[in-house]
């Protein structure tokens, strides 16, 4: 099975090496890796060529946003199955892919652990996220699978679209809804910790910004003629809550 890997990258030279050697590190040897970039201005891309060998696509360019850049990933991606890795994330070890693939089996999609980590020690976990069994309904709950442990395969972005760019911060939230819940696509869980994600996630920082992405979350729904429960946009950020009395526990 060959495993297209997209990193998004703009003015990121401080963490994306991490990235990088992450990905390229892995045992599982048919690997398509693409990155692009949004045209930075600062040493990202001389960091990017020094690892040019094992990168099959580089692109750099402006672009509409962060969901507009995964889209490219997208389009350009050949692999059976796509999964997205950020410049500030790494996996957590080198046996991330080798195990998507085994679990997979002949499911649409999957999805992992996940855990936060200080952004200068990626050792030291700040939250743990469990995401447990996918369950049909469970959306309505306030339940999200993390966004950069999900893989799917390319068939079902040629199916049903890829990023929302009507949406700035929860195009991710939109897609796993529209895919998992709206398509009915065909899902497992790998029940392991496979990414690593720095903290300094915007949503969250302020009031506002939570605000913001409630809103947004809303609009994941209606965009997709679906109607959220009654406590579906509260419980989301509430269920976060347990993340960070979870923090103790072992991968796997």
């Amino acid at each position: 099975m060959k495993v297209s890997i997209i990193t998004i990258a703009y003015n990121s030279a401080e963490t994306i090496e991490d990235t990088i050697k992450s990905i390229i590190t892995q045992d599982y040897s048919n690997i398509e890796y693409i990155i692009i970039d949004g045209g930075s201005t600062d040493k990202t891309l001389s960091i990017v060529d020094k690892f040019k060998d094992s990168i099959t696509t580089i692109i750099s360019e402006p672009d509409k946003g962060i969901y507009d850049a995964m889209n490219k990933g997208v389009q350009n991606a050949t692999g059976d199955i796509v999964g997205i890795l950020n410049s500030d994330d790494i996996y957590a070890n080198k046996k991330v892919v080798t195990h998507i693939v085994k679990a997979i089996g002949n499911k649409d999609s999957i999805y992992a652990d996940l855990v936060y980590v200080d952004r200068d020690n990626t050792d030291k976990i700040t939250r743990y996220w469990k995401s447990g069994k996918y369950r049909k309904g469970i959306f309505k709950k306030g339940w999200m699978p993390p966004h950069p442990t999900f893989f799917i395969r390319k068939s079902c972005y040629d199916q049903y679209g890829t990023y929302n760019l009507r949406l700035k911060s929860a195009a991710d939230y939109e897609l796993m809804l529209r895919m998992l819940h709206k398509h009915n696509i065909s899902v497992t869980y790998l029940q392991e910790v496979i990414t690593k994600m720095r903290v300094g996630g915007q949503s969250n920082v302020t009031l506002l910004n939570r605000l913001n992405a409630n809103k947004e979350d809303r609009l994941a729904w209606v965009i997709n003629d679906l109607k959220p429960g009654p406590l579906t946009l509260i419980m989301k950020p509430i269920r976060k809550i347990s993340q960070f009395f979870k923090k103790g526990e072992k991968n796997g």
